[in-house]
């Protein structure tokens, strides 16, 4: 059976969101061309872990020689984006692994996103030279987003305002403090034990 493919080259809009309160937040990517929108949830980390690596392979890439599209080193102020999620949510999947590769000859950001239990195969384009191809037996699902370097960047900016907008942190222990607040152990009389 071929994957179903979410095929988004580029998406009209691209973003991370939750949905709930602090401490019981729901995370999503959305991806939307037209009246098509994929929806897929993922863990906080996840979607940290992806704004980070956007930011990283952006700053690697703007640095190489033979890149020669401009790459920004922020996000273009135009294409910011803090409207909610587009409703109704969906959900397509839950988010398993995530594969991140630069398309050299095209000049974008290539996303491809996996459902949990799926392995973690490229497309085969021209980004994943030298990795396998998805075949008939592999995988059900995919999320595959492609993407110029400014709104890579944006998306990178927004995720990190979505994981950073999360529960305060205690001052004394870094653990997050809740509405109902938490049991400190440093503000409580214990102490850390010396090595």
């Amino acid at each position: 059976m071929s994957p179903i493919v979410h095929g988004f080259d580029p998406p009209e809009r691209f973003v991370a969101g939750t949905v709930g309160e602090p401490g019981a937040r729901t995370f999503f990517l959305q991806a939307r061309a037209g009246s098509r929108v994929v929806t897929v949830a993922l863990e906080k980390q996840q979607v940290e872990a992806l704004a980070e690596r956007i930011d990283e392979l952006l700053d690697e890439v703007m640095g190489s020689p033979e890149t020669e599209a401009l790459i920004p080193a922020v996000a273009p102020q135009d294409l910011t984006d803090d409207d909610p999620l587009e409703t109704p949510i969906t959900e397509e999947f839950r988010v398993g692994t995530m594969t991140l590769s630069w398309d050299a000859q095209d000049e974008r950001v290539v996303v491809e996103v996996f459902p949990v239990g799926e392995e973690n195969v490229g497309l085969g384009d021209a980004a994943n030279e030298g990795e396998e191809t998805a075949t008939e037996d592999e995988g059900s699902e995919v999320l595959l987003v492609r993407m110029a370097a400014g709104p890579a960047r944006a998306f990178a900016q927004r995720a990190g305002k979505v994981v950073g907008a999360g529960r305060p942190s205690c001052p004394f222990c870094g653990e997050p403090v809740g509405a109902e607040g938490h049991l400190c152990v440093r503000a409580n009389g214990f102490k850390r034990r010396e090595p």
